[in-house]
This record gives C-alpha cells, sequence and structure tokens, in this order.
C-alpha cells in the first residue's frame, strides 16, 4: 500500500450495539393484542421462543450482544423474585396439581423478559418501544373518549366484528354487555379493566407529550387521560393516576401549578359525579366509609373488607410459604367469616386478595413476601446508584412499574396471566432501559 493509499479504518474491535431489531415489534404487538388475550399469549410465547434462538445464536457465541451484563442480572433477578414464590408454595398448595402446572407454565415469562429487555437495550430501539408505547396509549385513549361521545368503542366494535367473523361468536355474552356499568374502552365490557391499564401505562405518553410540547403537551395529555381514568371508574385506578400526575409533573409544573391540575381534577370529579351515573355510584360506595363501621367500610371497598378478613385467615393458617399461587379461591370458602351472606361482588368465592401484600402473603406466605422486597431492593438499588442519564432514560418505565405496584392500594391478581405479564413486562423495560449501554 502506497503513502497517498487511502486509509480503512479498522473496525474489527468496534462493539456492536446491544439488543434486538426486532425486539420493538415483539412487544408493540404483544401490547397492541391486549383486547385478544389468546392472540397476545400467543405473541408471546413466540417471542420467548425467538429470544431462545437468539441466545442460542448470539449470547453463547459472541458474548452479551443482546443485553449488557447487568441488565441481563437484574432481569433475571426480578423474574426470580417472582417466580421462585410461586414456586416454592406450590409444594404443598391447597391445589397442588394447579400450582405446580402454573409454575411450570410460567417459566415462559423468563425468555420473553430477556426480549422486552432488548427492545430499550439501545438508544434507536428504544426510542421505538417507548414511542410505540405512547403511541398506543394515546390511541386507547381518544377510542375511550369516542366511546363517551358515541357509546361504542370504535376499536372493541371492530375486534367484535372481526371475531364474529372469525368463530361466528361476539367477543362479549349478551349479559355482559347489558351489565356493563363504566367505561369500558378498547378492552369490552367483559374485561374491565380499562382504568387501570391506562393509568399504569399513561407515564409513557405523558413523558412522550412533555418532550415534544412541554407543558402543553402534558396537560393535553394529563387531562384525556384523567377523563378516561374517572370515567372508568375503578378507584384504585384514580390513585395510581394521582401519584403518576404527581411525579411526572413535579419537575415540569412545579409544586404550584401541579397544585392548580389536580384541583382543576377534582372541578372535574365533581362534574362528572352530577353527570355521569357510573361515577356518581362510585362515588357512593366511597362515601360508605364515612359510616365508621365495618359494614359501612366492606360496601365502601365492594366487599374487599371481607376479601381481606379471608387473606388474614390464610395467613394464619399458612404463613410460611402460603396456599399456593392462584390457590386463593380454593382456600376462600374455609376462611370465609360472612359464608351465610351475600357477598358485595355478587355469588361464589374471591378470586384473589386484591392487595399485592396480602395476595403474596396469602398465596406465598413469609417467604414469598422476602422473596419480593429482595428483588424490590434490587431494583431500588440499580436506581440509586444509576448515573444521571440512565435514571432519565429509565424514568417512564421505573414510574410505571412503581404505581403498578404501589402497596398502599387496592391491585388486581398478580398471578394472574394479564395482570402478572404487564407487571413483569415493566420490570423488564425497566431493567433494560436503566442498565442499557448506549453507543453514543
Amino acid at each position: 500500500m502506497t503513502a497517498d493509499s487511502p486509509t480503512i479504518p479498522d473496525t474489527s474491535t468496534r462493539r456492536a450495539p446491544h439488543g434486538w431489531r426486532w425486539a420493538p415489534a415483539w412487544v408493540l404487538t404483544f401490547v397492541a393484542l391486549w383486547p385478544a388475550p389468546g392472540y397476545a399469549e400467543a405473541v408471546m410465547v413466540l417471542g420467548a421462543l425467538a429470544a431462545i434462538a437468539r441466545l442460542l445464536l448470539d449470547r453463547f457465541r459472541d458474548g452479551a450482544r443482546l443485553l449488557s451484563s447487568g441488565a441481563w442480572a437484574l432481569t433475571s433477578a426480578l423474574f426470580a423474585a417472582y417466580w421462585l414464590p410461586q414456586a416454592i408454595s406450590a409444594v404443598d398448595a391447597v391445589d397442588t396439581t394447579r400450582a405446580l402446572r402454573e409454575a411450570a407454565v410460567d417459566l415462559r415469562y423468563l425468555p420473553f423478559l430477556w426480549l422486552v429487555a432488548a427492545s430499550v437495550a439501545n438508544a434507536p430501539a428504544r426510542r421505538t418501544t417507548f414511542n410505540g408505547l405512547a403511541i398506543i396509549v394515546a390511541i386507547w385513549t381518544l377510542d375511550a373518549l369516542a366511546q363517551v361521545v358515541f357509546g361504542t368503542s370504535p376499536l372493541f366494535w371492530g375486534l367484535d366484528q372481526l371475531k364474529q367473523a372469525i368463530s361466528g361468536r361476539p367477543m362479549c355474552t349478551a349479559e355482559q354487555m347489558a351489565g356493563i356499568d363504566r367505561l369500558s374502552g378498547f378492552l369490552g365490557p367483559c374485561n374491565r379493566k380499562l382504568g387501570v391499564v391506562m393509568a399504569s401505562l399513561s407515564p409513557f405518553l405523558l413523558f412522550v407529550a412533555a418532550r415534544r410540547m412541554q407543558v402543553a403537551g402534558w396537560l393535553l395529555a394529563s387531562a384525556a387521560i384523567g377523563v378516561v381514568v374517572l370515567l372508568a371508574g375503578a378507584r384504585a385506578a384514580w390513585i395510581t393516576y394521582a401519584l403518576v400526575l404527581v411525579f411526572s409533573g413535579w419537575k415540569l409544573l412545579g409544586w404550584k401549578r401541579l397544585a392548580g391540575v389536580f384541583a382543576f381534577g377534582a372541578l372535574l370529579l365533581a362534574v362528572l359525579t352530577v353527570a355521569s351515573p357510573q361515577v356518581r355510584e362510585r362515588m357512593r360506595l366511597t362515601t360508605h366509609a364515612l359510616t365508621a363501621n365495618e359494614a359501612g367500610v366492606d360496601t365502601a371497598l365492594s366487599g374487599r373488607g371481607q376479601i381481606w378478613s379471608a387473606a388474614g385467615c390464610m395467613i394464619v393458617r399458612h404463613p410460611v410459604n402460603g396456599v399456593g399461587a392462584r390457590g386463593f379461591r380454593e382456600a376462600f370458602p374455609a376462611c370465609d367469616a360472612s359464608a351465610e351472606g351475600r357477598p358485595a361482588w355478587g355469588q361464589g368465592p374471591a378470586f384473589h386478595a386484591h392487595q399485592i401484600i396480602l395476595e403474596i402473603l396469602s398465596e406465598t406466605g413469609v417467604i414469598g413476601l422476602l422473596l419480593w422486597l429482595a428483588g424490590a431492593a434490587l431494583a431500588w438499588r440499580a436506581w440509586r446508584y444509576a448515573t444521571p442519564q440512565a435514571k432519565d432514560r429509565a424514568r417512564p418505565a421505573m414510574l410505571a412499574l412503581a404505581v403498578t405496584v404501589f402497596p398502599l392500594n387496592t391491585h388486581l391478581a398478580f398471578y394472574s396471566t394479564f395482570w402478572g405479564g404487564l407487571t413483569l413486562m415493566l420490570a423488564a423495560l425497566y431493567a433494560g432501559s436503566l442498565l442499557a449501554r448506549d453507543d453514543e
């Protein structure tokens, strides 16, 4: 080579970015298909298999190309904190066969969580994933507002028509359609989780709106989501969303303007209480707590006082490893102190404890609670020692995860397929974005 020949740069030691370019597509498809649980579950399983195949090709051949070592460790540890209590509780569960089967089936979450973490492992993938989640939440918000105006969710109507064309059966039964008592949105009246889903995923839209349009964007997005969360009727979602507004808005707005936002929210709630029979009923139930007696409090909590009493009974009888994950309904009749009366939720046993600490203690015992606390400590330690840049890029996922597991609230079942999958996905998004090693 002559002296004036062009120099060819040496790229032999240049590190390829972490992640996998197809990982965001898997995650966003999984979330978008939540109205059709069977298809969403299929996407999750296929994504888990794809992650295993990717591992066989890359992880053991060319180092940690899928994730950084820190993201590998934290994602796996958070899964272990969720899954090990389930496995340990299955040993002497009320329904051992089912508990063992559930523990075995839930192993599918681990490779899927690696895939989710890989979807935010570098800056371009993270932008795609977080912006994609923001777009999905925005579409769901507009769809729910359309239901307020027209009486029907366009997304749910389209899915229902498609299902009837394919299988000849609607998404929901006639009884479920007739019994709708709140805004249901894209999930439909047979899956009344709109409020809690919107509240938990709202940070992704709020942070994007604030980044694109500053204060105006945050205010517009927060108001739109707030109307949906209020009309969806779940008071647990109201608490979750209030936490999101506080921790996403105080730096952007300052405390005085944020107080104004909550004053507007209180005014909006008052207007909806007058205008909406559903919101008025939720407020009526809430006022029962002021009667200062056990029956009034239980009515205000929609029967959760009775459920929590049964959970306490299970904790006393099975303190070490609980009655088994998802064994609450089988153990409930033996611990129901008010079996003679009709429960506030209707007929049949309660399916879960409706509160994260009581669910963990009653179904997985003290061992389960200690493992969950160990996972929370690891997640907090990773946040505490992360750089400011890492915290900034992980903040939407961190806030979504934190408000979802906030213990001073009521909750859906964390060991159910839907809510467990959502919570674990948020945990993986948090670990993957916090501990990503960007090439920038």
